[in-house]
């Protein structure tokens, strides 16, 4: 072994990100590549009546105006989103009912502008309850969970618990928006197609399009080389692809399709809201008698997506008696779909916040009543866990962190009109892993090229790769070039579920130990072309296994509530995770950090509306739906454990791509909670939010004890 694997290696990617010749799905400049700019629907619900697209026609450099009267038809597809300009119907607000095609970008834009289009308006219901008429139980939670779970008697233990907390928890919808918007470049030539695109996944790209334009996978090549950024949006193909493989076709032009970043929460898919109603029974020792979490989420008319929000419930804690269910609406909304620990962080948020209510209820530190409640087996499955190291990480966290010296009482540490606290969270995340190939080739001039159609979505996958193979040949990283992100390369699976790197990574020591193998045995030179191996993981990836497989961790938040403004200051995050074998310790702290961020934005920016009266979200741009900036972020610390876990794949590796987003948002909730002895129920913590409560909170107070003397600002009696 070399010791590539382990050692923090820099992204090999890094200088042509940073010199800008890296090249980008919406960069491949082809002789004559015409661009495209897509016409959304401006009524929540009914049908297109007429398109007139005589204006858009004679603005200078428009080629064509697709709609649904001339666009090519397609086969229909699985994923109905995808079936673009077939027919005059809108099933929500933003679905597009015309593509203008250009010279240019500024032509497509004018034209799309100039579009005319008329529509029949129907009634439409955009505004999810838990008391929605449609309200219903559906036959699974996207084919992976069933949709409920319940174990012995879960309401009668409820009732008859010494401590019980009955609460509910809001999560708005919520937008992936990476920095590079989906965008796609498509070209055909002599019936064969080429595609560059935004993905999380070539090979997926490549076989919808050839179910949709009836051709067969072998004529259709799909690169993604280097994608800006997904969380789940770019998981699987998304409009964009698919119009600028339409307008190629019709035009006889390479065409792009950049959708312009106010489009994408209506058609690339969100993180659905969810309500959430948490009932926790307890001993009067902290031990949990009685577990439910019930959600309630929405979907779509045109098709069903389910956040499982509820499935992390089944993994976390013990508990004898136990329900978990999911339920959903199906309204006149775009189709939710996959964002970063789909399910697991609403659900996480909600179930962790929970149990911050019931610490406060028992009069118990909130690390203890987590580790008084760690299960010896999956409680869902019964199956062991392959491993487990959740209490070591809130110990580790704990002692970091300096838990051991906060003063338990909300609301005791004040610093002029600021009101200090600290909040945990614990945090959860499957481990996930699916067949795959890869080749590995050895090479006369002493290098070495190892070859797979994996997707490096910023995360490093092909810096990580190179380390698994290089570990496996036993030769130094340097030796080592790789391919990825084109389906002309031996076939894996997308980037998903933190998922890829066990994933990709299994087929990549494989066909690496198989050819030092074969150079073990081979003598004399080696011959012009190399020596190739070749490994398929299926049957050996995707086996059944007998042990319960997650990652785990511990979130710590020290935060500062501006009693005046309401505004909420995060000054500390801490992270410890017990994840595998960390394979590179610099891009795993990135990921961590990462997803911790994006955890912190959804705690306290992050959030969005959906228009009762339009039917389309309200936040639509980075304008008005706010991600954290740097001078949102304080101080953030990653660290991790060793943890030897030989019962996952030939690393010994687990995802961290998600789990940094899993708690984050309890932590911090939790401690605004500690801060100011009020407690949010509904994210973000806004400062409107946050002074309403506050003042809220005074008002009950007074009420109670007579108006309060001293402190600072307009809620001193907090």
């Amino acid at each position: 072994m070399t010791g590539s694997v382990g050692a923090p290696a820099e992204r090999r990617e890094g200088r042509e990100k940073v010199s800008g010749t890296a090249r980008y799905a919406a960069e491949y400049d082809y002789p004559g590549r015409a661009q495209a700019w897509p016409v959304p629907a401006a009524v929540a619900r009914g049908r297109v009546t007429g398109v007139d697209t005589a204006a858009a026609l004679a603005v200078p450099g428009v080629l064509t105006v697709l709609t649904h009267d001339n666009a090519p038809r397609l086969a229909e597809p699985d994923d109905p989103t995808l079936a673009v300009l077939q027919n005059p119907r809108v099933p929500h607000r933003g679905w597009f009912v015309a593509l203008v095609v250009a010279e240019t970008l500024e032509a497509a834009r004018a034209g799309a502008a100039a579009v005319r289009v008329d529509y029949a308006a129907e009634e439409h219901d955009v505004t999810l309850t838990a008391s929605h008429p449609g309200v219903y139980v559906p036959d699974d939670a996207n084919a992976e969970y069933p949709a409920v779970r319940e174990r012995g008697d879960p309401d009668g233990a409820f009732g008859s618990s010494a401590a019980r907390v009955d609460v509910a928890y809001r999560v708005p919808p919520l937008h992936n928006h990476p920095m590079e918007p989906h965008a796609s470049t498509a070209r055909w030539d002599d019936g064969r197609l080429t595609v560059h695109t935004s993905s999380q996944g070539a090979g997926a790209v490549r076989s919808v399009l050839a179910g949709l334009f009836g051709i067969p996978e072998e004529r259709i090549v799909v690169t993604a080389e280097h994608v800006g950024g997904g969380f789940g949006s770019k998981g699987t193909p998304r409009p964009d692809v698919v119009l600028a493989a339409m307008a190629a076709r019709q035009t006889g032009r390479a065409v792009t399709v950049a959708l312009p970043r106010r489009y994408l929460p209506a058609v690339v898919g969100h993180r659905a809201p969810t309500l959430h109603r948490l009932r926790l029974g307890a001993d009067a020792d902290g031990r949990l008698t009685s577990l439910v979490h019930e959600v309630t989420t929405h979907t779509s008319r045109i098709k069903e997506f389910v956040e499982q929000a509820a499935v992390p419930a089944r993994v976390m804690y013990a508990s004898p008696h136990s329900r978990t269910e999911h339920r959903v609406a199906a309204l006149d909304v775009p189709s939710p779909s996959w964002m970063r620990a789909p399910g697991e962080a609403p659900g996480m948020y909600a179930l962790e916040s929970a149990m911050d209510e019931l610490a406060d209820e028992l009069g118990m530190d909130p690390v203890e009543l987590r580790v008084r409640n760690e299960p010896d087996v999956e409680p869902d499955s019964g199956k062991p866990f392959s491993s487990r190291h959740l209490v070591e990480c809130l110990r580790e966290g704990a002692r970091r962190f300096g838990w051991a010296g906060r003063d338990p009482r909300p609301g005791s540490h004040r610093e002029g009109p600021l009101l200090l606290g600290t909040g945990v969270a614990a945090a959860t995340y499957p481990v996930m892993v699916s067949p795959a190939t890869a080749s590995a080739r050895a090479l006369p001039d002493g290098t070495f090229l190892v070859r797979i159609n994996a997707t490096d979505i910023g995360t490093g996958a092909r810096t990580v790769l190179a380390q698994v193979g290089a570990d496996a040949l036993g030769v130094p990283l340097e030796r080592v070039r790789i391919e990825v992100g084109s389906t002309e390369l031996p076939p894996a699976p997308l980037a998903g579920g933190s998922s890829g790197t066990a994933s990709w990574g299994w087929a990549v020591h494989e066909a690496g130990a198989r050819l030092a193998r074969r150079l073990a045995e081979h003598r004399g030179p080696l011959p012009e072309e190399g020596l190739d191996a070749r490994a398929d993981t299926t049957g050996s990836a995707d086996a059944e296994s007998d042990w319960a497989r997650h990652a785990f961790g511990a979130h710590f938040a020290e935060v500062a509530v501006d009693t005046v403004t309401g505004e909420v200051r995060v000054g500390r995050l801490l992270g410890v995770y017990a994840a595998g074998r960390i394979l590179n310790p610099r891009i795993a702290r990135s990921q961590f950090v990462g997803g911790m961020t994006m955890g912190l934005g959804m705690a306290l920016t992050e959030g969005s509306t959906v228009d009762a009266a339009f039917g389309d979200f309200t936040e639509a741009d980075l304008a008005s739906y706010h991600v954290p900036v740097h001078a949102d972020v304080g101080g953030i610390e990653a660290h991790w454990l060793d943890e030897d876990d030989p019962r996952l794949n030939p690393m010994g590796s687990k995802g961290i791509g998600e789990i940094g987003i899993v708690g984050t948002a309890a932590a911090i909730g939790n401690a605004v909670h500690h801060a100011t002895g009020v407690r949010f129920r509904e994210l973000p913590l806004t400062p409107d939010r946050v002074l309403a409560g506050l003042l809220d909170h005074r008002a009950a107070h007074d009420a109670r004890t007579g108006p309060a003397t001293g402190g600072s600002g307009p809620v001193r009696g907090v």
